[in-house]
């Protein structure tokens, strides 16, 4: 990593936790505490307001916008594939704002890079836009946490209707699928977002609740998949 990198990742670190130790800075960077002390040294003579000693942590004393440092060809090839994929399958809304920031991250970069253009591609020739037609919803859905009601045809072309907290939504080989707490099974269930019939995202809130949290469905395949691994 490029020190101007790892600069820049200290002061993402530090604006978004309370108290940070060198030896924490050290192990997520992979360089040693000492290191860390120079940078932060260097960082507060920049004027960076960064509170703390050495063996008790440090923290930003106000928020601080540091500008975003450019990027290499690798980083910008990256960014150019996530874009056209989130464009492709990742539904209008968010689809037209990934066109929108490609816009905006090549009007900022120098003539050298303004060229560059990746081979690999996402192409559309065979979606069916219908398949998407609620991401939108469900994205919305989940980032407020409300409720949602779906009519829902499974492999074997029967069709249910549940009620959900929306949790999530992943994209693994090819298709979106839904992550939900489903109130009718009360337990987690995965629901293939191209095999909901119809849609209805509720004004009802549904409230935090341990054990039926994104975090807990996690918790719980990593506790699997360490059951497995024995």
């Amino acid at each position: 990593m490029r020190r101007a990198d790892r600069l820049f990742q200290i002061v993402q670190i530090l604006r978004h936790r309370r108290l940070t130790t060198a030896a924490m800075l050290a192990e997520r960077l992979e360089v040693s505490v000492r290191t860390i002390y120079r940078d932060i040294q260097d960082l507060c003579l920049s004027g960076i307001p960064i509170e703390g000693e050495a063996g008790v942590g440090y923290l930003l004393r106000q928020e601080v916008n540091v500008p975003p440092l450019m990027f290499n060809e690798a980083e910008l090839e990256a960014l150019q594939v996530g874009i056209r994929m989130v464009q492709t399958w990742g539904g209008k809304a968010l689809g037209q704002a990934a066109a929108q920031a490609l816009i905006k991250v090549e009007a900022v970069l120098p003539s050298r890079l303004q060229s560059l253009q990746s081979l690999m591609f996402s192409p559309d020739f065979y979606l069916d836009e219908a398949e998407f037609q609620f991401l939108d919803p469900l994205r919305i859905a989940a980032r407020a946490r409300r409720y949602c009601h779906i009519h829902y045809r499974d492999a074997k072309e029967d069709v249910s209707e549940r009620r959900l907290r929306p949790l999530a939504i992943y994209f693994w080989r090819g298709t979106w699928t839904l992550l939900a707490w489903c109130e009718l099974r009360h337990d987690f269930r995965s629901f293939r977002v191209d095999r909901i019939q119809a849609l209805e995202s509720l004004e009802e809130s549904f409230p935090v609740t341990p054990g039926q949290e994104l975090a807990d469905f996690v918790a719980r395949m990593r506790a699997q998949s360490g059951q497995q691994a024995e």
